[in-house]
C-alpha cells in the first residue's frame, strides 16, 4: 500500500474552495472509484487555516500510474490552476510487518 499525503497551500480560502469543488463535481467520487484506490480524504489542519491536506492511498504504484494516466488527471490540474495552488507532497510505503509489538502499548482501541 501507498500512501501520499498531499499538502494544498492558497491564499484568502482558495485550498478549501478547491477541494469543495473537487467534493461537488464529482470528481472526488470517481476517483474513490477507481480500481485500487483505498483512501482519498481532505483534512484542514487546525494550525493552518490556509492548507488542506488530502490523504491519498493506493493498492500499489500500478493503481496510482492508472489515475496519473486517466482523464481525471486534467480536471485536477486545471481546478489547482484555478485556485492558484501550491503543494508539497508525502510518500509513504506500507511496512508488510505492521505496527511493532513495542508500539502497540500506545494504540487506544
Amino acid at each position: 500500500m501507498i500512501t501520499a499525503n498531499l499538502y494544498y497551500s492558497g491564499v484568502n480560502g482558495a485550498a478549501r474552495r478547491f477541494a469543495e469543488e473537487m467534493t461537488a463535481s464529482g470528481v472526488v467520487d470517481a476517483i474513490r472509484a477507481e480500481e485500487g484506490n483505498l483512501r482519498y480524504a481532505y483534512f484542514f489542519p487546525m494550525e493552518d487555516p490556509e492548507t488542506v491536506l488530502l490523504i491519498d492511498q493506493w493498492r500499489d504504484q500500478a493503481a496510482i500510474d492508472a489515475h496519473h494516466a486517466s482523464p481525471m488527471m486534467g480536471q485536477i490540474a486545471a481546478l489547482r490552476e484555478k485556485y492558484d495552488l501550491h503543494m508539497r507532497v508525502e510518500r509513504f510505503a506500507s511496512d508488510e510487518a505492521g505496527l511493532p509489538e513495542a508500539d502497540k502499548q500506545f494504540i487506544r482501541k
